[in-house]
């Protein structure tokens, strides 16, 4: 899954940001993806993914199922992830 792990504008890494992931082909149409990303307290890295436009309307997201000692780390992790196990994810939030 491609995205872009580069933190441009983000002073602090405790505040989250979200970066645009490609959208998920779902029943005929596009699912809008985007990754939030922030680093904890305690310095671990966490991220979820959100699902559909906030322009739409209609979004939802994960818990902050990503979790890694580093944002490289935690990339690596979103990479790993073939478009049928975020199909799912998507799935199990909509129905």
């Amino acid at each position: 899954m491609a995205g872009n792990p580069v933190r441009y504008g983000a002073p602090n890494p405790s505040d989250p940001v979200i970066h645009d992931l490609p959208p998920l082909r779902y029943e005929g149409g596009l699912v809008a993806l985007q990754l939030e990303v922030r680093r904890t307290e305690d310095g671990v890295w966490r991220g979820r993914i959100h699902f559909g436009s906030p322009e739409a309307g209609a979004t939802s997201s994960t818990a902050e199922i990503f979790c890694a000692v580093s944002e490289a780390d935690l990339w690596e992790c979103v990479h790993d992830l073939r478009e049928h196990h975020v199909r799912d994810l998507y799935r199990s939030l909509t129905e």
